[in-house]
């Protein structure tokens, strides 16, 4: 299995562009999770569409754009809608898909809707490529933490898909106090290396376990014996 691990959207960057053509081919075929929005920002159907939506969504474009430039067309892309999908169509999106990408937000919602969609046995299925942006870069982690912020204000793990067991991460990194503190935490607690992607620049791609870090991407490894 191939995980990327990203910090944002723009997955045609340059800084990225050459490793990720290695894996993202033009004959694939990708299902959006988009689960993982704010329950403040969408209540509806229509909130939905303004952020996904083909017509008028905010990200829509972005995210096609840069499947684009890797040669998949928008007609190989299929988007997971919360409101219109049922558990069936849902499941059979990330079946027939060679990539499934998790889009930003919140993770532990994100969780929560796979759940109620009875869709994670679907995903641990899936054998291809696991790729996302922030949320959903923590959430391929068995376990993943989240140092405090606007939208979690402690301190706190949390359950992910087991894909990945071996190492944290810290998205959006900026070596503030704050998440160096967390960091810190996280080898006293669990003892296991901390990857921090600094914002925006940053990335993980793990080759069937290998891993290598693309970007600005610091590492932080626990003491020996720990």
């Amino acid at each position: 299995m191939i995980n990327i691990l990203l910090e944002g959207y723009d997955i045609n960057a340059a800084w990225l562009f050459d490793d990720l053509k290695k894996y993202i081919k033009p004959n694939h075929t990708v299902a959006v999770v988009a689960f993982a929005f704010r329950d403040n920002r969408v209540k509806t159907i229509e909130d939905w569409n303004l952020l996904y939506g083909r017509e008028a969504g905010n990200l829509y474009a972005d995210i096609i754009g840069g499947f684009a430039s890797y040669g998949i067309p928008e007609s190989s892309i299929s988007f997971l809608n919360y409101f219109t999908d049922t558990k069936d169509s849902a499941r059979q999106k990330i079946e027939k898909a060679d990539i499934v990408y998790f889009l930003g937000g919140l993770p532990d919602r994100m969780m929560e809707r796979i759940n109620e969609f009875d869709l994670y046995d679907t995903l641990m299925r899936h054998d291809g490529i696991a790729m996302g942006y922030s949320a959903g870069a923590v959430v391929q982690l068995a376990e993943y933490h989240l140092s405090p912020d606007k939208d979690y204000p402690e301190f706190q793990y949390y359950n992910g898909l087991p894909y990945l067991r071996d190492f944290y991460v810290e998205v959006h990194y900026e070596d503030t106090d704050i998440q160096n503190d967390a960091i810190r935490r996280v080898i006293s607690e669990r003892g296991k290396t901390v990857y921090a992607t600094a914002r925006g620049a940053g990335a993980i791609l793990v080759d069937n376990g290998s891993v290598k870090l693309l970007g600005n991407v610091r590492t932080f490894k626990a003491p020996k014996g720990n």
